[in-house]
């Protein structure tokens, strides 16, 4: 499983929100550089941000920090907020960036979302921000009429390959991971989905872990030291071989497939698939 250690800008700032109330603010890093700089240090090879301020505006008021953060650290970055337009795409791939995530632009504008995917394949996700039951939209200050697995039953028809799910009411409140929800989303859908919200323990990353999901994105618990990122990172990539030993990040299963942890097995190894599921899908921890 890969690990997203997340960066919230707003007015070029790193912030974090509680249940994201725009009202519940905390500043953590005056210059966001500096905290990618340190998940890198940590381990961390994947870096998930949001421009708050885009989310709510549909504009990119922070796109000179996420163009700095992907030219001047390896991380591979993807970002959200307010992504509504080709336009706002592109510039955000022509700033350096890996993978953007549609969330509004998904749920009102299914034309732009499917000309997206025409165009970019697997760089275009879509997030899934649920509260309630039903999608929430605009920086999360509107609640739509969608429900949850409406919405990823269409985006799975519509070729969609990577889903962040939020559950809004666990993010930034320290209450651990909704593990019912994304167990029931891993077995349900195809698609490769990263949970958000309430990652707040080692203990939550190695049950997400287990599962086979895609990532988790790590929020809070980084910013207020509850959780060390190097163990975090570790935690997600898994704990061992078929032959017992320790492996370490990258290379592929015996099938094949890519998967987001583990260079080479200690004995020299690759590691074997564990469930069709996981052969099927690829990546996966």
């Amino acid at each position: 499983m890969i690990l997203f250690p997340a960066i919230d800008l707003y007015e070029k700032k790193a912030v974090r929100l509680l249940k994201g109330n725009y009202d519940n603010m905390v500043i953590y890093n005056e210059h966001p550089l500096e905290v990618a700089r340190d998940f890198e240090g940590c381990g961390a090879t994947h870096v998930h941000v949001v421009d708050l301020e885009g989310a709510k505006e549909g504009t990119t008021p922070n796109l000179s920090i996420v163009e700095e953060i992907a030219g001047k650290t390896s991380l591979f970055v993807e970002v959200g907020g307010g992504i509504r337009s080709m336009e706002t795409v592109e510039r955000y791939f022509s700033a350096g960036v890996s993978r953007v995530i549609l969330g509004t632009a998904a749920v009102k504008d299914e034309v732009f979302l499917r000309e997206a995917v025409d165009r970019y394949g697997e760089k275009i996700a879509v997030g899934a921000d649920v509260r309630n039951g039903l999608i929430a939209i605009k920086g999360w200050l509107e609640e739509s009429s969608v429900t949850l697995d409406g919405f990823l039953e269409r985006m799975q028809g519509i070729g969609i390959r990577n889903v962040i799910c939020t559950d809004i009411s666990r993010d930034g409140a320290m209450e651990g991971a909704n593990l019912e929800l994304y167990r029931e989303l891993s077995l349900k859908y195809s698609m490769d989905i990263t949970a958000s919200g309430g990652v707040s323990s080692l203990e939550d990353v190695e049950a997400l872990s287990r599962m086979g999901l895609y990532g988790a994105i790590i929020g809070k618990a980084y910013y207020t030291g509850a959780v060390d990122l190097r163990e975090a990172v570790k935690a997600a990539c898994g704990r061992e071989y078929a032959c017992g030993r320790e492996y370490a990040c990258g290379k592929e299963y015996a099938c094949g497939k890519e998967y987001a942890c583990g260079k080479d097995c200690a004995c020299g190894e690759e590691r074997a698939c564990e469930t069709e599921r996981i052969s099927g899908k690829g990546r996966a921890g």
